[in-house]
């Protein structure tokens, strides 16, 4: 068995300020006022941009309605155009900042297709560079991300305030 220590997942893991069971993690961060504890980078009126706690890629985030809904179809027309306006803004901004030779963008809607928070539409948006997916991905199943949350929180939210 391998072991990885990341002992900064543990004060995330045993903190009293997780939701409740059947509480909404994205409700509970878009209801906070603790910007840089829950990672948000931006607020939109109807969306906000948070990174990823578990990023796949320096970079990763997430745009994510105020709104609690399980479907894309659910969401108010404004609320998608601002999502997508968002997503295009954070586009633009992980470019600025890391210059990945892609980006993935896309949405899991249902624990089915994979999402996490099933219960809540969000759209992710991240950095993609030839060959990130190496030998510690491949054979170890293990990913590196080398920038602490905290410094990617700054940098984003100072390239998102402009």
């Amino acid at each position: 068995m391998d072991h990885i220590f990341s002992p900064w997942r543990f004060q995330y893991l045993t903190s009293a300020a997780k939701p409740a069971p059947g509480e909404c993690v994205f409700c509970k961060i878009a209801a906070s006022d603790e910007d840089e504890h829950e990672h948000v980078v931006f607020r939109g009126e109807r969306n906000y941009i948070v990174l990823n706690r578990y990023p796949y890629t320096n970079g990763h985030a997430m745009v994510i309605p105020y709104e609690h809904m399980a479907r894309l179809d659910d969401a108010p027309v404004e609320t998608v155009e601002e999502m997508m306006r968002l997503t295009q803004r954070l586009e633009t901004c992980l470019h600025k900042l890391y210059q990945p030779d892609g980006v993935n963008v896309g949405m899991n809607i249902g624990r089915a297709a994979g999402a996490g928070v099933a219960g809540h539409i969000h759209m992710h948006v991240l950095p993609r560079w030839f060959a990130d997916a190496n030998f510690m991905t491949v054979i170890a199943e293990t990913r590196i991300v080398p920038e602490e949350l905290s410094v990617t929180w700054q940098r984003m939210r100072d390239a998102l305030e402009v």
